[in-house]
């Protein structure tokens, strides 16, 4: 009984050091050899102050800016409470929501279909990217607002578009923050 209730308390032991610190410990460090910037957290940095995460959405309203995803995480874009709504497609909340994005949308760009993505939330709520039919719906008032030729705010998305990953997996996208720092690199340089 007595060396059982050692050989118990080793093995405890050995696979608490080797799970809890060995493993973690090894894991990390070949995140950060092999895949530093997504390790960190991709972060975005202007003129020395974090504005934000290559992976995270956060909420832009400007109508100079481009709009993200509606987000269902916590009051909108809260990394602490990310998650869906969870609301069934006949949940009367949900119906009154798109209702109304749909709405602000028709009178933003009243002749274009609006992208779905632009109504609907992510599962996590903090998707970063939106289709590039979503990029494309929102130029005409980028560029009104900017007072900028379309072209060019057409070009700044079609620079910022990523195909799907390995030619087949996932959807084409394109990353707001990304396109949104850029085109205030470019409005400020013109």
């Amino acid at each position: 009984m007595k060396k059982n209730i050692l050989t118990a308390i080793w093995f405890t032991l050995v696979t608490t050091v080797i799970f809890g610190v060995i493993y973690p410990l090894a894991v990390t460090a070949m995140a950060q050899l092999l895949f530093h910037d997504r390790a960190n957290g991709q972060l975005l940095e202007r003129n020395g102050k974090l504005v934000g995460s290559r992976m995270i959405g956060q909420a832009f309203t400007s109508p100079g800016y481009f709009h993200p995803r509606p987000s269902a995480a916590g009051t909108g874009y809260d990394a602490t409470a990310s998650g869906g709504s969870n609301l069934a497609p006949t949940n009367k909340n949900l119906i009154e929501r798109v209702k109304g994005d749909v709405q602000k949308l028709h009178a933003e760009n009243p002749n274009a279909a609006i992208p779905v993505d632009l109504v609907t939330t992510s599962g996590s709520g903090l998707d970063p990217d939106i289709s590039p039919d979503a990029a494309d719906f929102q130029i005409p008032r980028v560029a009104h607002s900017r007072n900028m030729k379309q072209e060019d705010v057409r070009a700044l998305v079609q620079k910022h578009t990523k195909g799907r990953d390995l030619g087949f997996l996932g959807e084409p996208r394109v990353n707001v923050l990304e396109l949104n720092l850029e085109l205030d690199g470019f409005h400020n340089a013109h």
